[in-house]
């Protein structure tokens, strides 16, 4: 009757060394990637170009 006893006992301990051991689950942020196009940056500058040539020519 002992041995049931104390094997009930270390039980009991053995589960309570456990409790509140689990960790909060760390989460990996998402990563947005955006994607730049080149296009419209290329486009505006020969285009200002274009408008200080016809407005000098224009002047003259």
């Amino acid at each position: 009757m002992k041995k049931i006893a104390l094997a009930a006992a270390l039980s009991v301990a053995a589960t309570g060394a456990f409790a509140g051991g689990m960790a909060e689950p760390m989460m990996e942020p998402t990563v947005v990637v955006e994607e730049s196009s080149n296009a419209s940056g290329g486009f505006v500058i020969p285009l200002l170009l274009l408008a200080v040539i016809a407005a000098v020519a224009i002047t003259d």
